[in-house]
């Protein structure tokens, strides 16, 4: 159990190394998350439909996803900036599109210099406001959700490294 959790199984935590310095890589995560969000419907809520990712910077920002539906637009909020601390980091409330009243995480990013890297961190905590028979859980015990979520974030924060290898190309 992670510092500061209330249950255990109640955080997962993913990390990655990227080239870029702090503040290059705050601007990454959140300016440009529609370019390194990984696309598809294990990752966005508009699923195979082309939509937007986006953060609004600053506390109280959004973190909304929107596409077309059917000639109509549709925005779904995922949550809000509860901290936003350039270039060390930012946290943020998560809804998944069925999470009921009350149903709420959290999720922290660091930025931190590595030398000529920067380590992000994610931290997502919250889940014990998620009942365990939830289909966010998939029907998974409580180690096999913390592996299959720590993995999707695995999978989000190579996307972003990804990214950064491109954008450190285009130099410093």
């Amino acid at each position: 159990m992670a510092t500061g959790d209330r249950v255990a199984g109640d955080s997962v935590k993913a990390a990655v190394s990227v080239r870029l310095p702090p503040a290059r890589a705050f601007a990454l995560f959140t300016d440009q998350m529609n370019a390194w969000w990984r696309r598809g419907p294990k990752f966005r809520h508009a699923g195979v439909r082309q939509g937007l990712i986006h953060i609004e910077p600053g506390v109280g920002g959004r973190l909304f996803e929107s596409w077309d539906e059917g000639g109509a637009e549709r925005v779904f909020e995922v949550g809000l900036v509860t901290r936003w601390t350039p270039p060390d980091g930012l946290a943020f409330t998560w809804r998944n599109a069925n999470f009921a009243d009350g149903e709420v995480t959290e999720v922290e990013v660091s930025f931190e210099a590595m030398g000529v890297t920067t380590m992000v961190t994610v931290v997502h905590r919250g889940w014990s406001s998620v009942r365990a028979d939830h289909p966010a859980r998939h029907g998974l015990d409580v180690a096999g959700f913390q592996r299959m979520l720590g993995l999707w974030w695995g999978d989000q924060l190579r996307a972003l490294r990804h990214a950064a290898d491109a954008e450190g190309g285009r130099g410093r």
